[in-house]
């Protein structure tokens, strides 16, 4: 599985020429784009979501499109709609920008449940229905989308059914005094990622993501991945664990976290590397507040670690 580490490397050197001091977080988003799930950049303004997005883009040679997201934003807008061309007397599907292989959907939390609800479709069965007519996606299909915690004002929370689509939800974080420095110097004259270029074709992304999808997973591990998520659901504190979607996302995402480190069977130490951006937001504290983060983590550390050699 030495293949999945030089995979991971191409894309963390290559998006290293735009990001600075964010390989963890870089790590993150290939393994969700290798377990076939979508992402959610959660951060401060200005943090460099959407520049991550797009850097990720550019490093796979696959068709990218943004949406940004604002209230007056329509499900249409989206997917599609059927126009009616006169020349032709007849009506022509005009395509929405979900028809690509990387969708950007920045500040998600700015569109209205009915807008955030037809992307819901998109996510979670590859495919959209206008006018009754139903048309699948391309494949891969991978949807990046942002969201600030402040400026709350005319924004809608994404709704837990939604959140749960998310294979992981992460942010990136406020860079160190000597890696802002680095910022400095890189942006100095011109923007990097103007000049980015693939270093992933279609077919080795797909080669990999079969390949990571046959990484093992021994009974212990996965009895371990099970007694997380059960924990969860026995909490007093809370008042929504992670349902059996989640167990499987644990799984997919250890196992493609396992192959781009280079191994061809996943350890619980993959497990706990993935565990808390994979599950900690699908959970719901007694309040529906608090931090949720801070639970998920001391429910993780309370359970039976596997000893068997791997």
């Amino acid at each position: 599985m030495e293949t999945g580490k030089v995979f991971a490397d191409k894309i963390i050197d290559n998006i290293g020429k735009v990001i600075v001091g964010k390989d963890k977080e870089v790590k993150l988003l290939i393994t969700a784009l290798l377990a076939d799930g979508h992402v959610l950049l959660e951060d401060l303004p200005g943090t460099g979501k959407t520049k991550l997005a797009k850097a990720m883009a550019k490093s796979l040679n696959a068709g990218f499109s943004r949406i940004q997201f604002t209230p007056d934003l329509l499900p249409s807008d989206i997917t599609g709609i059927n126009i009616f061309d006169r020349q032709k007397n007849e009506f022509v599907l005009r395509k929405g920008p979900v028809f690509t292989n990387i969708l950007l959907a920045d500040e998600i939390n700015r569109a209205t449940p009915r807008t955030q609800a037809g992307l819901l479709e998109s996510m979670e069965e590859r495919q959209v229905t206008i006018d009754g007519e139903s048309m699948k996606l391309s494949d891969p299909f991978f949807v990046i989308a942002t969201q600030n915690p402040v400026e709350s004002a005319g924004t809608f929370p994404l709704p837990e059914a939604q959140l749960d689509r998310f294979i992981i939800k992460m942010s990136v974080g406020l860079p160190a005094r000597e890696e802002e420095l680095a910022i400095l110097d890189r942006y100095m004259e011109n923007d990097p990622l103007d000049s980015l270029t693939a270093v992933i074709s279609p077919e080795e992304l797909k080669e990999a993501r079969t390949e990571a999808s046959k990484v093992s997973v021994k009974q212990c591990v996965r009895e371990y991945i099970v007694d997380i998520v059960k924990a969860t659901r026995e909490c007093p504190d809370l008042i929504m664990g992670v349902s059996p979607r989640g167990s499987l996302a644990l799984m997919r995402c250890a196992k493609a976290y396992a192959y781009i480190s280079g191994r061809s069977f996943v350890t619980p130490d993959d497990v706990k590397a993935v565990a808390v951006p994979c599950l900690a937001h699908r959970i719901m504290t007694g309040s529906g507040f608090g931090d949720g983060e801070a639970i998920f983590k001391g429910l993780m550390d309370a359970v039976n670690v596997p000893t068997e050699e791997f």
